[in-house]
């Protein structure tokens, strides 16, 4: 699902660079996608699946 279309950014995306690259916070993810750099509509959502990886990979360590 894309979270922001005025740049192409899906939830997959997102997961990647949260999952694989170790990004943790919303300005790294927006220097990397320039998510919410347009209409900002997204920010929301990509906080939200942010902290939801976060908390599945910290659960995955626990």
């Amino acid at each position: 699902m894309f979270v922001c279309l005025c740049h192409g950014v899906s939830d997959k995306k997102l997961r990647k660079l949260v999952i694989e690259d170790g990004i943790s916070d919303m300005r790294t993810i927006r220097k990397c996608t320039s998510l919410g750099s347009q209409c900002g509509k997204c920010i929301k959502q990509a906080k939200e699946i942010l902290d939801e990886t976060q908390s599945v990979m910290f659960a995955k360590v626990s």
